[in-house]
């Protein structure tokens, strides 16, 4: 993209009265100036000097540029407009109520979108920033997203899209096309009689977008006949040439219309595309790599090593695209997220302690946010079979007033957890004697600091503690060394030697949160929400 030349030119037009104020390199008004009006808000002015040597994603012409986050971050949505309501006390929700039902499934499908993409703010700003440089300075680029399931990739790319759309609408919707001696660039400032201020720069026009799904291809090769058809919607393909010949030689060769758009190509589920050949996958990036190309290449996958494993030419051609990795989502993440929403509904649905559970273990799982939305669900179907089961034991008085009873409870997502998450070793920790449970549940306390191991003896006195917590009387020591050596024998601890039995260094052999989870649905959940 050439540079932009010194000597800019603004021209500056009210509706209002029609007159025209130009400003040349110096930034010295001729002659007329713009009458202000009392009514607008004056304009903040940079000195046209320092917009010569701006970049180009910052607006020209010597008036302040707005963040590029606030399509990310200012956009105020209706969830956002309920926090300052999350103070104020909700009433309980009834689950008998189908209304109040169905407005809960729709909240937690996985197909209902929010208005607001919480927890990815960074990863939309990074490929809103990269499509933006390459929209700006005309140049073919690719881009590989990669992360595990439920990470937030695909609802991620669809906001980038329209944020991406509307700001290419707003900065470089050509309305007017001007020709002043030399000047490559025209900017023309228009203040509408709203106040509303556009800038339009001459001989841009919006990227063209397509977004696709490779699952829905017929065959892996029909994504270049897409593309061809975006890109020349009138091309006539001729038998013996294929859409992606036409596509490398129109991107081998400058192209007459100098007016033609980027074209930003979004293709998730890319893996569907890895052939045995892997030709499909390579042919796909290299067109971002063409002299003339005019490609925009975002690819989403799970597979984090797919550049790598899959695409080794272009990486010997230094041509390998940039690469984004969304991380799973954290335990808080995915708090977060669920009470994001939530909180549009006007009623309080779950504990928070339930919440807290499910966002722990699906944390620890896989932290796949679809996931947690669906354990969600079962609880809350779990909750309303449980009020049917039961409405015919006690009458409407008594649910009134036990309606605290309607929220979902910890017990609630446990069991739902439970058969979500079938695990040996969890079934093993629930089947244990409940004296046994608590040395697992004094193991998890004492290592929580960090250490790896203990003796059995330190081991003992915290056991100790524990039950005198609990008001609990304890095992003796005998009776402890002996439940030890079962719970070494299980798998579930190992137990080190040593002359004295109490000196032998005990670790836990399995993850604490397998322990946590567990013990969630016993008797020992009142000791496992105090770790």
């Amino acid at each position: 993209m050439p540079a932009i030349v010194h000597s800019s030119i603004v021209a500056v037009k009210s509706e209002n009265n029609g007159e025209i104020a130009r400003f040349n390199g110096d930034s010295t008004p001729q002659k007329r100036r713009l009458r202000s009006d009392a009514e607008t808000t004056p304009l903040k002015r940079k000195s046209p000097r320092r917009c010569v040597g701006s970049s180009p994603n910052s607006l020209a012409c010597g008036f302040e540029k707005d963040s590029d986050e606030k399509h990310l971050s200012t956009r105020k949505s209706p969830v956002k407009k309920k926090l300052s309501d999350s103070f104020k006390p909700k009433p309980n929700w009834n689950p008998k109520d189908v209304e109040q039902m169905s407005a809960v499934m729709e909240a937690l499908h996985v197909a209902t979108a929010p208005s607001t993409i919480v927890c990815r703010e960074e990863e939309q700003r990074r490929v809103l920033e990269f499509c933006k440089k390459h929209v700006v300075e005309e140049k073919a680029g690719s881009l590989y997203v990669c992360g595990c399931p439920g990470t937030g990739k695909s609802l991620s790319m669809e906001k980038v899209k329209q944020h991406l759309v509307d700001w290419a609408k707003e900065f470089y919707y050509v309305a007017l096309h001007l020709s002043v001696h030399d000047a490559i660039f025209v900017f023309v400032l228009n203040i509408t009689d709203f106040g509303i201020l556009v800038l339009y720069q001459a001989g841009f026009q919006p990227p063209d977008v397509l977004p696709l799904n490779c699952t829905s291809l017929a065959n892996t090769s029909e994504i270049f006949g897409k593309i061809l058809s975006k890109v020349q919607p009138r091309k006539k393909i001729n038998g013996s040439t294929s859409p992606l010949q036409h596509l490398q030689n129109l991107y081998s060769q400058k192209q007459q219309s100098s007016g033609s758009n980027m074209t930003l190509i979004i293709a998730d589920e890319l893996d569907y595309l890895i052939t045995k050949d892997r030709a499909v996958l390579h042919d796909l990036f290299m067109l971002s790599t063409f002299p003339f190309s005019k490609c925009i290449l975002i690819g989403i996958a799970n597979a984090i090593d797919l550049a790598d494993r899959f695409l080794p030419r272009l990486q010997s051609m230094n041509c390998k695209p940039a690469v984004l990795t969304f991380r799973a989502y954290s335990k808080d993440q995915i708090i977060r997220i669920l009470q994001e929403r939530l909180m549009a509904l006007p009623y309080i649905v779950f504990q928070p302690q339930a919440l807290e559970l499910c966002a722990r273990k699906v944390a620890a799982e896989s932290g796949d946010m679809r996931k947690a939305l669906c354990v969600c669900r079962k609880a809350v179907e779990m909750l309303e079979t449980e009020l049917r089961d039961s409405a015919s034991k006690i009458n409407s008085t008594s649910v009134e007033k036990g309606s605290f009873d309607q929220q979902v409870r910890v017990d609630h997502m446990a069991l739902t957890l439970s058969n979500t998450f079938k695990s040996p070793v969890i079934d093993t920790i629930q089947s244990l004697p409940q004296h046994q449970q608590i040395i697992l549940c004094s193991a998890v306390k004492f290592f929580r600091g960090g250490k790896k191991d203990t003796t059995v003896g330190e081991l003992n006195k915290s056991y100790t503690d524990i039950c005198k917590t609990a008001m609990i009387p304890p095992v003796g020591t005998l009776e402890f060394l002996s439940m030890c050596r079962v719970l070494n024998d299980q798998g579930l601890l190992k137990l080190g030697q040593s002359r004295e039995e109490k000196l032998k260094r005990v670790t836990l052999k399995v993850d604490e949160s397998d322990i946590k989870f567990a013990l969630q649905i016993s008797a020992l959940a009142s000791m496992m929400a105090d770790i």
